[in-house]
């Protein structure tokens, strides 16, 4: 049976240098992780924001067209039903940005915790070698997606609160119902809970996948 040469042996081992390479790898990982989510929520939000000044835009043409009354905006019974309608249309519109903030943060996420997985790979060896380790969670499981009082999750609030104002004013206007401000903030209450509840169950499916194989055993703690 061939025996390996000491030398084949020591090349085999990795120096920490190279380790610290790593390091600064992943640091850069981490620095476009972010980047990438900061944009990507920016990029809805407007696209949000875009869709919902629809109505308005639509309403402004319309009374300068002269088409609408300005004074018949001010009374709910007078609004003709086909700007409720655009109501409507705009806030279901707006529903799609915020799927696809739920879908953006939850891809962030797992790319984050793959970063996690990859620094286990040599964040033991840093300390081992170097009494030094970098400053990053090395857990798998980390960051968790569902976090209300993040920005992403404070975002998905706000959006859900205003694409729930929007459908509930269209809906109401379209079944012709006289409206008061119990009915109308019940009803955003209820819808704002859905779209919320979406977000939830959306990242806690996730959160709950399985997690990296770790053939090297290394214990799953958050530095």
């Amino acid at each position: 049976m061939r025996k390996t040469p000491p030398r084949m042996a020591r090349e085999t081992d990795l120096a920490p240098g190279q380790f610290l390479q790593l390091a600064a790898v992943d640091f850069t990982g981490v620095y476009a992780v972010h980047l990438a989510a900061k944009e990507e929520r920016l990029k809805m939000t407007r696209l949000s924001l875009s869709l919902l000044s629809g109505p308005f835009l639509a309403a402004i043409a319309l009374a300068s067209a002269k088409v609408v009354d300005p004074q018949s905006l001010t009374r709910w019974q007078d609004v003709p039903w086909y700007l409720f309608a655009l109501v409507t249309a705009f806030g279901l519109l707006s529903v799609l940005p915020f799927l696809r903030l739920i879908e953006a943060v939850n891809a962030h996420a797992r790319t984050a915790r793959a970063i996690n997985n990859f620094r286990l790979l040599y964040a033991t060896k840093l300390r081992d070698d170097l009494d030094w380790s970098p400053n990053l969670p090395i857990d798998p499981r980390f960051p968790e997606t569902y976090a209300p009082l993040t920005w992403p999750g404070i975002n998905v609030m706000v959006m859900a609160t205003v694409n729930s104002t929007y459908l509930t004013v269209g809906v109401t206007g379209l079944s012709g119902q006289e409206p008061n401000a119990l009915m109308l903030m019940t009803g955003i209450l209820l819808v704002a809970l859905v779209h919320y509840a979406v977000y939830y169950i959306r990242c806690n499916v996730t959160r709950r996948r399985r997690l990296p194989r770790n053939p090297y055993r290394f214990p799953n703690l958050e530095s």
